[in-house]
């Protein structure tokens, strides 16, 4: 058996190992999700509420935007508070007070050190008891609960409404007012909360750990690290250096450096047939690049908020654009632009891989451009309907807002999408039709190219096996399917796949070298990859053997990154072998920031958060979003950037390239980036993490820390960032949009 056989049953047995692991343990994760009560009661059978208000409620939360307004167990935005925190901080000082009112006719603040002691262990022991009776589906409390739990929800039905009292404090979450201007609505929404504040503070049966495995950290009640976090933790990071050893001695001892293929005299692809197809994949380039100029702007205005609440520079826009539909477009525009230079470059690649071009190729790229432009209009749309809150909860979330965060559009648009990218895996399929006939390495080059494609267009499937009122666990259990296996996962193969195949026909590699990579760096990165994907659902509600088997993979994340700048290094010396290589060299250089972010930005910042132990006192902090502005834009965008570049180049190859414009994009972006970073995104995280550690998690997300003037100077610096960054994304959209423009003027001409 040769290597390349060897490498194509490796890569297939860690698929099925890893899928095996993933689809197991979440049959776990079905079997033991914090229980919804039928109803909850009060010792004295006073009915509380019902298992269909918490439904409604969570219906209610995700019209408003749900993950986009606060976060609920840590997923979502960081504005406002982490309602879950939140809530369960409130009730326990109310009961505090109410039971030190009982017994010693007194507000908790005024009783003495014993007497403190003596309410905080009945405050212990009332929340951490588990009084689920699951024959009955019924949750009771003590009356003393009830009136915090009622007090409670007068405090959010204020909040979430008109409320004069609350115009600071809205102020200070960027909560626009009236965000849920039916009173009833408002009152599930409280019971909504409740329930995901219980999950957090009530141990499971049997245990000494909570639903969520306590978090987040509470300290009015033990909410502590378990001895399995630390545990878990430990591990991972001895996984991480053994790992990370590992490699490194494979490629110092194993891994023999190829004789290089003598490039041609002249560029392979002058000679490459340009067929109509593939000049209508071109008109892509310049959506992704009007959909990254919009998502750049909205995120300006986004980081605005988080230093003038509600207004930008004095005017209303929260009553126009509330908050929650900024970062909402912010989040899906995102999405949109990347997976439209994936589109697009697939497309344009399909018929060259191929060579030749399908019948009506042209016709289904132009029909799927126009669903595209469909399902980004619709979707965007329908978001902010939902938000001002024009819809009933059903529609809302069929054509509005489904409340998850990365999958927020409405379910119809959704399900538009995704008949997008079966279209386009269609497409993909019949332009490498003959060229899978072939024999040779070539073909099994193809045969990963197709693979990748296929599981980019039906992964996204995932995201239809929950509903409006699944339980939130599982839920969260499918959304990661799609967010991490699609976005974190798929999208890397497909990125790699193409690039081995750009690389061999430009002589820079051997198709045998190409396919035998591409094998072995899959079979590394999704063996850690696909399992990982319980990293993000320590405390969702997830058993422990989900944060065993999350921080143990989620590990081997890392360690083929720590070789990635060799990688690039190598690609970067192999394009100085030929003068006419220079012709690549833009597409390169992203790649090669490409190279430099993975590593420090899914690496690094990735490994920040990613322990267990790291992530109990991080999770919903502006730790989070360095990790994500890192990875997704200095990753996945400048990979999307360098293959819009790519395609450009190949699709206009005569065309004279503004050099100095380019060169103000690539540093622009990349230093915008770091400043955006270091001057304020890492800073206030770090500051949130002390003060989670110090205090809990709820005064990490209060408005009375975030709204100290240090943590004020702190977000208004990262306006230094985002003006850098501003300046690179004009001069991108200035190169690109001339390029076009004028190639088109010059077509037209002759």
């Amino acid at each position: 058996m040769n290597k390349t056989k060897r490498l194509w049953l490796l890569l297939g047995g860690v698929l099925f190992v890893t899928f095996f692991i993933l689809g197991w343990f979440g049959k776990e994760v079905y079997r033991q999700v914090p229980p919804l009560p039928e109803s909850i009661q009060s010792t004295t059978g006073q009915t509380l509420f019902t298992k269909e208000d918490i439904l409604n409620g969570q219906q209610v939360w995700q019209s408003i935007g749900g993950q986009q307004v606060g976060s609920i167990w840590g997923h979502g935005a960081y504005q406002a508070p982490d309602w879950s925190a939140d809530w369960l901080h409130r009730e326990l000082l109310n009961l505090q007070d109410i039971i030190s009112k009982r017994e010693y006719q007194k507000p908790f603040a005024s009783l003495q050190g014993v007497e403190q002691a003596a309410v905080q262990a009945y405050l212990k022991e009332e929340m951490r008891t588990n009084t689920y009776d699951s024959a009955k589906g019924l949750i009771t409390v003590s009356p003393e609960r009830a009136q915090a739990i009622e007090k409670n929800i007068q405090y959010y039905m204020g909040l979430f409404g008109d409320d004069l009292a609350f115009v600071k404090l809205r102020d200070a979450y960027a909560l626009h007012r009236s965000a849920v201007p039916d009173e009833t609505r408002r009152r599930s929404l409280a019971t909504f909360f409740f329930w995901t504040s219980w999950a957090a503070s009530t141990d499971r049966p049997g245990m000494t750990s909570t639903y969520t495995n306590n978090w987040p950290h509470e300290p009015l009640i033990d909410n502590n690290p378990t001895t399995a976090n630390l545990i878990w933790s430990f591990i991972s990071v001895i996984i991480l250096l053994a790992g990370v050893g590992a490699l490194i001695w494979y490629k110092a001892f194993t891994d023999k450096e190829e004789d290089l293929p003598t490039p041609a005299s002249t560029d392979p692809f002058n000679t490459m047939p340009i067929t109509p197809s593939m000049r209508a994949a071109g008109k892509y380039a310049l959506i992704v690049i009007a959909l990254f100029v919009a998502q750049s702007v909205v995120g300006g205005v986004l980081a605005h908020f988080t230093v003038e609440g509600n207004a930008f520079y004095g005017f209303p826009l929260s009553d126009y654009l509330p908050y929650s539909i900024v970062r909402t477009w912010h989040i899906q525009l995102a999405m949109f632009w990347i997976a439209t230079a994936f589109l697009a470059a697939g497309l344009f690649l399909a018929p060259a891989v191929g060579g030749k071009e399908p019948r009506f190729q042209r016709l289904g790229v132009n029909v799927l451009f126009g669903a595209l432009l469909l399902v980004v209009t619709g979707s965007l749309v329908g978001e902010w309907l939902s938000i001002k809150q024009v819809f009933s909860l059903n529609i809302g979330y069929m054509f509005g807002h489904q409340g998850y965060e990365y999958i927020d559009l409405g379910r119809f648009w959704q399900i538009l999408l995704f008949v997008g990218l079966i279209l386009w895996l269609v497409l993909m399929l019949r332009g490498m039709w003959p060229a899978l006939q072939e024999k040779g390495y070539r073909r099994q080059l193809v045969l990963l190219f197709a693979g990748a494609s296929a599981a980019i267009g039906l992964f996204y499937g995932a995201g239809f096996f929950y509903s409006a009122r699944t339980h939130l666990t599982i839920m969260e259990y499918w959304r990661w399917w799609v967010v991490h296996l699609w976005v974190e996962g798929f999208f890397e193969v497909f990125a790699t796949v193409s690039l081995a195949f750009i690389f061999t026909n430009l002589g820079l590699i051997r198709a045998v070298s190409a396919t035998r990579a591409v094998l072995l760096s899959s079979a590394i990165y999704l063996f850690g990859g696909i399992p990982g994907t319980f990293h993000h659902l320590y405390f969702s509600g997830t058993p422990i053997s989900i944060t065993a088997v999350g921080a143990t993979f989620s590990a081997f994340e890392v360690v083929p990154l720590a070789l990635i700048g060799f990688e690039a290094w190598d690609t970067y010396q192999k394009t100085q072998l030929a003068s006419w290589m220079a012709r690549y060299k833009w597409p390169i250089r992203f790649f090669i920031g490409v190279a430099f972010w993975n590593l420090v930005g899914a690496g690094i910042f990735g490994f920040l958060i990613n322990p267990p132990i790291s992530l109990y006192y991080m999770q919903g902090l502006n730790t989070t979003p360095v990790h994500a502005h890192a990875a997704l834009f200095g990753v996945y965008g400048q990979l999307s950037l360098g293959l819009v570049l790519l395609v450009l180049r190949l699709l206009y190859p005569q065309g004279v390239w503004n050099d100095k414009a380019l060169a103000i994009s690539f540093w622009a972006m990349n230093g915008g980036l770091v400043l955006m970073i270091v001057l304020s995104l890492l800073p206030v995280g770090l500051a949130q993490t002390w003060a989670s550690i110090e205090h809990g998690l709820w005064y990490a997300r209060s408005a009375d820390f975030l709204q100290l003037p240090i943590m004020a100077k702190l977000r208004w610096m990262r306006m230094v960032g985002d003006l850098v960054f501003y300046v690179g994304v004009s001069a991108l959209a200035y190169f690109v949009v001339r390029l076009v423009v004028s190639r088109s003027r010059k077509a037209n001409a002759g």
